[in-house]
């Protein structure tokens, strides 16, 4: 995504009459070789501002080498658990708070009253379960359980049983890869939608749909800012999604998971607050980014909260049918991110 963002901004003559160009450095999702490759982008190749990080961990090791030490700013493009409050570091992607606060009262209507949290062990669940835990009970609802799983755990035959025999019947997932695929595997078996139990999960989009046969997870409910589906009405999401799939045909899709739709949101943000500078200067673009505004962007338009450097954007529910998405609800507007 931020290889279409930059082709689509050169093409209409880059910013401030320079077109901007694109360096890319691995994580190999290990903090040491982030922090030295980060290192690199600053400090030989003297970029203006730096995308990416994915985990929490690992936005934690980089971010004092990027806008401490390397005076740079930096756009953090994913879903996460959010309490990011460090001056210069933007937020692109949703929080607990856009995930949680339509989403779980819909899953109440729409599944129960009585909730099930098991996760992986690492910060972004146990953060995000303690926002979600306050929705839940804050509706009235109850937290049965809330269970934390080492990350390569992929037998959750004690789980289940502790679903099934406690009759919950929401399912919050945040167990992810490789354990995510054999949970939903051994739930489906066990009978846990079909006796009506309602699964969801907030970071599960098309790509990830495919870890399990559809029959396995007909019915998952997923809270983003943007699903494919959204094309069907929303014009600027449609032409976005045909680009995307003209220059970067596969099997992998575009879709809102990997950060790709906060990287698009970030760098088109980032874009307007360089042109309202008039200088790639790092305080002078993160004051026009502190209200930056887009009108156009994957799920609609988005626009930072001034004061606080993290963006409202459009929500979506969504419930997994045959294999892909159809889109049940929707935020009437922009979503407050409630963060710092």
């Amino acid at each position: 995504m931020a290889k279409l963002a930059m082709k689509e901004i050169n093409a209409k003559g880059g910013i401030l009459g320079r077109p901007i160009e694109l360096y890319i450095e691995d994580t190999a999702s290990a903090e040491a070789t982030a922090v030295a490759n980060v290192r690199k982008l600053i400090q030989r190749d003297k970029v203006d501002v730096v995308f990416g990080g994915i985990t929490s961990s690992m936005r934690n090791a980089i971010k004092d080498v990027i806008v401490t030490r390397g005076r740079t700013l930096y756009i953090y493009p994913q879903l996460y658990e959010g309490k990011e409050c460090t001056p210069y570091i933007f937020c692109t992607g949703p929080t607990p708070a856009q995930q949680c606060d339509e989403f779980i009262p819909w899953l109440m209507k729409n599944g129960g009253k009585r909730f099930a949290l098991p996760s992986a062990n690492y910060v972004w669940p146990h953060v995000l379960n303690q926002y979600a835990r306050k929705v839940i009970e804050g509706n009235g609802g109850e937290v049965i359980f809330e269970e934390y799983y080492p990350l390569d755990q992929v037998e959750y035959s004690a789980t289940v049983n502790k679903i099934m025999t406690n009759k919950v019947d929401v399912v919050f997932n945040t167990v992810i890869p490789p354990g995510v695929g054999p949970f939903f595997k051994q739930l489906y078996e066990a009978g846990f939608t079909k006796r009506g139990g309602r699964l969801s999960c907030v970071y599960y989009d098309e790509n990830t749909l495919n870890i399990n046969a559809p029959h396995e997870i007909e019915g998952l409910a997923s809270c983003l800012d943007y699903f494919r589906a959204v094309t069907k009405d929303e014009p600027g999401s449609a032409r976005i999604q045909a680009e995307y799939d003209k220059q970067f045909p596969g099997n992998i899709v575009f879709a809102a998971g990997s950060a790709a739709t906060g990287m698009y949101r970030g760098l088109r943000l980032w874009e307007a607050a360089v042109k309202e500078a008039r200088s790639v200067d790092r305080d002078a673009v993160a004051k026009a980014l502190d209200h930056a505004k887009i009108s156009e962007g994957p799920g609609g338009p988005a626009e930072m909260v001034p004061g606080k450097r993290h963006c409202k954007m459009r929500m979506y529910t969504a419930v997994a049918k045959q294999g892909t998405y159809d889109i049940v609800a929707r935020s009437k507007g922009l979503v407050d991110p409630k963060e710092c």
